[in-house]
């Protein structure tokens, strides 16, 4: 035990991270790779089905039975779990921006892999999420050190989150009872909207659950609370909903529209959730946040760039209408893009990483 201290010691002396933080790193960065990763095989799965049945942008599901395709699929599950881990170990404000790095795991897997070409700016775009992503590992706030659950749900209740929380069901629920109705199908904002807000709080207690689930292997079982099973009830009800609209926005606009727009307002509102829940800033100063802001805002800028420049060939510039004129590209599958964590994003997390594969498959 004395030697794992001092490993701790050691790291925290020499990268200025936190234990805990490089835990939630690693593991965040494992949730990109191995979602990345999964769009890819799943997607050659989807190609090597229809080529032998009915395809998958027609209605069938003749993928079912291929191997590669489950192989993609439980590659997607092994990061998505990982993704979940990586809450419990290290602040939203860490984990979720990180999602953009799927991105580039797709990017360079489908230049390698499915021939499609990179564009140069795409190029460009990637080089920004790292450099980014990079900014944000490096100036994180320390992980809260929270021993059970029933301090999570002090956090929770105290004034200002549940001001929070009722801004946001009280905005959804306009949202989807007023606006769904009228302007669902022609404002990409609706659907996009809904998803961002009760994302950012399906990201609050899928944290809150991991850390009670943390503290239950560690010994003290917090599975007996009450807390741990409502925060469990949000998280089913936040994702369940969030899925259904996001599938809503994919199925009526462009993807390479509504994953920029989704990963920017999704991320921004799940980093100020937790700021006002956990008080990730109050352990910072303010070069720290700022320099968090401007990594934040050049992923932004990396994730725009690659999608605006996805379909374009050197010479040409890109067609990106937003709505969609039918559900399928021109091969007959539905158009799989680059995943981006919301979460979301698979378990709804990210940001459209699950949702548009699923659809797609």
């Amino acid at each position: 035990m004395g030697g794992a201290q001092l490993v701790g010691r050691w790291v925290e002396s020499y990268t200025g991270m936190s234990p805990d933080n490089i835990k939630g790193l690693l593991l965040a960065l494992s949730c990109s790779l191995f979602i990345g990763a999964s769009f890819i095989v799943k997607k050659k799965g989807l190609k090597k089905a229809g080529a032998s049945g009915v395809r998958a942008g027609v209605g069938g599901y003749s993928y079912l039975l291929e191997p590669l395709w489950w192989a993609g699929m439980v590659t997607m599950i092994v990061g998505e779990i990982a993704n979940f881990a990586a809450y419990a170990f290290a602040p939203a404000i860490l984990v979720t921006p990180l999602g953009a790095l799927s991105i580039i795991i797709s990017a360079v897997l489908a230049h390698i892999m499915l021939r499609e070409k990179l564009h140069i700016f795409g190029i460009l775009g990637c080089i920004l999420c790292v450099v980014g992503s990079t900014t944000i590992v490096l100036h994180a706030p320390p992980e809260r050190q929270i021993e059970s659950v029933a301090e999570v749900w002090d956090l929770a209740t105290e004034p200002a989150f549940l001001f929070c929380a009722a801004v946001v069901f009280a905005a959804a629920f306009v949202l989807i009872c007023h606006f769904v109705p009228q302007y669902g199908q022609t404002h990409i904002m609706v659907y996009i909207g809904i998803c961002s807000l009760v994302g950012s709080l399906s990201v609050m207690s899928v944290k809150a659950l991991g850390i009670a689930l943390k503290v239950t292997f560690s010994g003290m079982n917090q599975l007996v609370y009450s807390q741990t099973w409502v925060f469990s009830f949000v998280v089913i009800l936040c994702i369940v909903t969030q899925m259904n609209y996001l599938n809503k926005a994919l199925d009526t606009f462009n993807t390479a529209v509504v994953s920029p727009i989704y990963y920017t307002m999704f991320t921004s509102l799940t980093i100020l959730a937790s700021v006002i829940m956990f008080k990730d800033w109050d352990r910072q100063n303010p070069t720290q946040i700022v320099t968090e802001m401007c990594g934040f805002v050049t992923i932004l800028s990396g994730t725009f760039l690659l999608h605006k420049t996805k379909d374009m060939v050197d010479g040409l510039p890109p067609n990106l209408p937003i709505r969609l004129p039918k559900h399928a590209d021109e091969d007959g599958y539905a158009d799989d893009i680059i995943p981006l964590r919301s979460a979301a994003d698979g378990i709804p997390l990210r940001s459209p990483r699950a949702t548009d594969s699923f659809r797609s498959s």
